[in-house]
């Protein structure tokens, strides 16, 4: 029994840490934070509260507004650290929250001059996805014609890649192919140069597979495959294919699949009926090309091989703006310039682009990342000829997919460094202090049951221990569970104890005396206490609150209408040897419900 007793206890311990990891509901920037007075308080008390954080913080505390005074809102100026130390001071008692006032700011485009002609990247929603991720720290694969280092990757980290056609170190372009598809891929953003590229923080890794007049082997290509997938490649674009399967490049393909990196093809366009290889190929994600309108492009492959459709363009005579326009080099002088291209190749590299920053969101294997672009998908529900695959590339909605609930052990020790909970200081000075009330409350509740035992003996059971958790604690590690586009009040009333959950439904932070009395025990006795296995839930309940009415009187003793002095603490105690008196009535042997 003390085994279970104590792992319960860590397991309420880590839970309740978890519950403060705050997760994608922490990644805004704030300098200053939010006190919101409690409606109850008097001028006088939180002028007196006010003047208190003055001095213990060498702070002006503010009203935010002229309309600020009815509504009790001040602004103080603070870190983290401030944050942390006003949530755990006197003054929270007065407050009926206190939070970081978030900085926001309006959506701006990248400032690249010639943005506003990518209209590719707009209708794929890039920059909703920019606000979590570009692709930092994600290796993208171009096995193509090569790279040159335009002027617009000049800012674009580049890793070692390789030449398999002239089998040399350098993959430089002569071509033109190579250097436009990476730089839908990665081109330098922001900059203030040229055009933008979808995951625009990710390294890329040059593989020459192709010659200048865009020819190459099987041979080549699947030796590239196993090169990226060998020197720490994510992901791999191939916009290049042709007929004949390999098992060559079959095997390569799998290879690279087994070492985690996501393979990604162009469709081809011949317009015909089936994609080309390598798209066609099991672990590879093949991509169809949508013109500006969203429609297959008509030179765009479809049918059998498309996972995905992507923005490809369609220029309209000598007209450069329905294409996709990228800085690469013109093959007959090297020289740089800005060039739309239309063709899968230019689909294949925004897929590639979006799953680089599906990968730097936290999702790692390379199935799970293909299920999530094609999950994010815009559908398109009458394509009977698989034009679009599972629908058309959406990288905000990819990235989000990949972001819910994503937290991994090492965002779990980020948090717990930067919180101070690896610091032994924290738990010597008094850090740890909002842990002890709810452990003290579980820890109460089980001595209490552990003292009826002795003089009224009976089996300890779940039922009983979900009754001494509901009652005492509730699963409080649930009050800060953070679930992307979920309501929060399911989460705050499950992690409430009885007592709490008049004040959690009503958010506030002082208690409901209906639900913090002996009333809710004594139903819970009254309904259950003929059922061989539910009155232990219900005597289980009111040891809870017993515990949890005492611990609150002597930490926080705050009730509704009562106030935090001498009459809320008495109420709490009264009622916590009503539902200690109750509990002792209820094992009694020979005592039923009539």
């Amino acid at each position: 029994m003390r085994k279970l007793l104590l792992l319960g206890l860590f397991l309420i311990g880590l839970g309740w840490a978890l519950s403060n990891f705050s997760g994608l509901a922490a990644r805004g920037t704030y300098d200053s934070i939010v006190l919101d007075f409690r409606e109850d308080i008097g001028a006088a008390q939180i002028e007196s509260q006010v003047q208190s954080i003055a001095q213990k913080y060498n702070v002006t505390p503010r009203l935010n507004s002229a309309f600020s005074f009815a509504d009790h809102i001040f602004i103080v100026k603070g870190d983290r650290a401030t944050l942390d130390s006003l949530k755990k001071s006197e003054v929270k008692k007065y407050t009926e929250f206190i939070e970081p006032d978030y900085i926001y700011s309006a959506f701006t485009a990248p400032n690249d001059p010639d943005y506003g002609k990518q209209w590719n990247l707009r209708s794929i929603n890039v920059e909703a996805a920019w606000d979590d991720t570009q692709g930092e720290g994600i290796t993208v694969a171009v096995i193509d014609t090569g790279v040159s280092q335009v002027p617009d990757l000049k800012e674009t980290k580049f890793v070692k890649g390789y030449d398999f056609v002239n089998d040399q170190s350098e993959a430089n372009d002569d071509n033109g192919h190579g250097t436009h598809v990476a730089g839908t891929i990665a081109q330098s953003t922001n900059n203030g140069f040229g055009v933008a590229g979808i995951a625009y923080k990710a390294n890329l890794m040059p593989l020459k597979v192709l010659s200048g007049g865009g020819g190459g082997t099987v041979a080549d290509i699947a030796e590239s495959i196993r090169f990226a997938a060998d020197n720490g490649a994510d992901v791999i674009n191939m916009s290049l294919g042709g007929g004949g399967e390999s098992q060559l490049m079959q095997e390569a393909i799998d290879y690279a699949h087994q070492k985690g990196v996501v393979v990604i093809a162009a469709a081809g366009n011949a317009g015909e009926n089936a994609a080309s290889y390598p798209a066609r190929y099991p672990h590879v994600i093949g991509v169809s090309a949508l013109s500006p309108a969203g429609t297959k492009a008509p030179y765009s492959n479809f049918g059998a091989g498309i996972d995905l459709a992507a923005p490809g363009g369609m220029k309209e005579g000598e007209d450069p703006t329905g294409g996709i326009l990228q800085n690469t080099i013109d093959p007959a002088t090297g020289e740089s310039v800005f060039e739309s291209y239309q063709g899968t190749s230019m689909a294949a590299p925004h897929v590639a682009g979006v799953a680089a920053l599906v990968k730097a969101a936290g999702i790692k294997e390379p199935d799970a990342i293909e299920n999530v672009l094609k999950q994010s998908a815009l559908q398109i529900k009458d394509d009977a000829l698989n034009h679009y695959g599972a629908g058309k590339l959406d990288a905000a909605a990819a990235v989000k997919l990949a972001a819910r609930g994503q937290i991994t052990f090492r965002d779990f020790f980020r948090w717990l460094r930067d919180n101070g909970y690896l610091n032994p200081r924290f738990w010597i000075d008094g850090g740890v202090i909002a842990l002890w009330p709810k452990m003290a409350m579980v820890l109460g509740s089980y001595l209490l049951a552990w003292f009826l035992r002795n003089y009224f003996p009976f089996a300890w059971g779940w039922s009983l221990s979900t009754g001494l958790v509901a009652g005492s604690s509730g699963l409080f590690f649930l009050k800060g569970f953070y679930l992307f586009d979920a309501p929060q009040w399911p989460f705050r009333a499950l992690g409430s104890s009885i007592p709490e959950l008049g004040s959690a439904l009503q958010g506030s932070s002082a208690l409901n005396p209906l639900f913090a009395s002996v009333l809710i025990p004594l139903g819970l006795i009254v309904l259950l206490l003929g059922h061989a296995q539910w009155k232990w839930f219900a005597i289980g309940t009111t040891i809870g609150v017993a515990a949890c009415l005492g611990v609150s009187a002597v930490t926080s003793p705050s009730v509704m209408w009562l106030g935090d002095g001498t009459i809320a603490r008495g109420f709490l105690i009264m009622n916590a040897l009503l539902c200690f008196a109750l509990a002792r009535l209820a094992v009694k042997p020979g005592v039923q419900s009539t």
